[in-house]
């Protein structure tokens, strides 16, 4: 036994060294693409796979759909042969290795959907045919890499460190953020055993800059979402301190700048919309699942969700005020939401805040339309298509009310404010006290 195991290990350790290693990166989107044009980058074949045809033929076309990685990156891997896309699972009879990166949404009851990680470690299990590593990157709940995979692969006679070898690595990009991108995030790995850690440090290690190596999958499960819990239960802390101190008449903005100035001890966060992305708004909701399975109820997480969930309908009490001061009212009204995108600069719409506020208003009766320089469409509850405006600038004037959502880099915010009649400014953008600028914790 000892003998097979170290033989296997040293083989896929020689062939990661030399970068013989043919990988995969299974799921293209914000995490998958990235990462595998890093591993191409660093002299590895990849292999991407996704279930989206369309996706798939853009890629081999040289075409990137994120903004983070341009075409003539996917471009020059397609043209070196060192990338190729695919919808076809069966390659995986091939691969040495793979990352996991397909997404981990919640279901309607706010609980974790995890059948896209099902289906996958379904396919793994009918294809791989090599010794492989494993590296699962889809944010999840403490013990998925062990129940949902683990187990399954012993189950269907395939052993650990013989057949496959396991980590847990979670994915950690940022969108958008040109400072930190997949090579310079540190990467936290948790691997089943001893033997898949150092696998999986070999080969990230060859790739990014720098890793974090830790006891256990479930240690590293943990870690993602503790990161981004404290980062819901500290957003929603300071959006009802934003409402506190608009009830006591002070500004949330400049009492922030202020506690900001202490060198040591406090952190600032601001306040907005709501929550968006694919992390903020469902990370807390996992752990605080698997949380009750241990009869252990998160009083923190429950408490954030509600206030980050409910800010999209204190957004529209504002523009409800704002209007009001027109002699307008919701229904009917002619609004511009200005940001589609859940952060500046990047067109990435899952679980916007504006798509919840878009709806409210809607179901008001309001005339809406959308801008974003970044976004051509997104789709309603009913699944239809809403057209954007896909631009930097439009005529402000002919709307009764112009929301600021979204603090794109490339809008003209002075020919904003000088056209729009009135506006609801949830991104301090307007510091000096105007009579046709409301804020949530500031202004009006």
């Amino acid at each position: 036994m000892i003998d097979i195991t170290h033989k296997t290990k040293e083989l896929l350790m020689r062939k990661i060294k030399t970068k013989q290693a043919k990988v995969g990166v299974i799921g293209l989107g914000y995490v998958g693409l990235p990462l595998a044009m890093e591993l191409a980058a660093s002299g590895y074949e990849v292999t991407g796979i996704d279930i989206d045809p369309q996706k798939v033929t853009s890629l081999n076309d040289g075409e990137s759909h994120i903004l983070d990685v341009r075409s003539e990156i996917v471009c020059d891997a397609v043209r070196n042969g060192r990338f190729e896309a695919t919808n076809d699972f069966y390659v995986l009879k091939d691969l040495d290795a793979v990352s996991v990166c397909v997404p981990t949404p919640l279901n309607e009851n706010q609980e974790p959907d995890i059948s896209f990680m099902t289906f996958t470690a379904e396919k793994l299990v009918k294809h791989m045919q090599n010794p492989i590593l494993i590296l699962l990157e889809s944010t999840t709940y403490p013990g998925t890499t062990r129940e949902l995979f683990a187990d399954r692969f012993e189950a269907a006679g395939k052993r650990v460190k013989e057949d496959y070898f396991l980590c847990f690595s979670p994915e950690r990009v940022d969108p958008g953020n040109a400072k930190f991108q997949t090579k310079s995030i540190p990467k936290v790995i948790g691997g089943l055993t001893t033997e898949c850690s150092e696998l999986a440090e070999q080969l990230y290690g060859s790739v990014l800059d720098q890793l974090v190596l830790v006891s256990s999958p479930e240690t590293a499960e943990m870690s993602k979402l503790l990161e981004n819990t404290f980062r819901s239960i500290n957003i929603a802390f300071v959006n009802e301190m934003a409402m506190m101190c608009e009830r006591m008449g002070l500004d949330i903005w400049e009492t922030i700048d202020a506690a900001a100035t202490k060198p040591f001890g406090f952190m600032p966060f601001y306040p907005g919309p709501g929550v968006g992305g694919h992390c903020i708004p469902l990370d807390p909701m996992y752990l605080h699942w698997k949380g009750k399975q241990s009869k252990f109820f998160n009083k923190f997480i429950e408490t954030a969700q509600e206030i980050n969930m409910n800010m999209p309908y204190r957004v529209v009490d504002k523009i409800r005020d704002a209007l009001n001061t027109h002699g307008k009212s919701l229904k009917e009204a002619k609004v511009l939401l200005v940001g589609a995108g859940y952060k500046a600069d990047i067109n990435d719409v899952r679980e916007s805040p504006t798509l919840d506020i878009y709806e409210i208003l809607r179901e008001n009766q309001t005339n809406i339309a959308v801008l974003d320089p970044f976004v051509a469409q997104f789709k309603d509850k009913d699944k239809q298509i809403v057209p954007v405006i896909q631009s930097e600038r439009c005529d402000f004037a002919a709307y009764d009310c112009v929301v600021v959502l979204t603090k794109h880099s490339t809008l003209d915010y002075e020919q904003l404010f000088v056209e729009s009649k009135t506006i609801v400014d949830m991104r301090n953008l307007y510091k000096a006290d105007s009579q046709k600028v409301f804020k949530i914790g500031g202004g009006k």
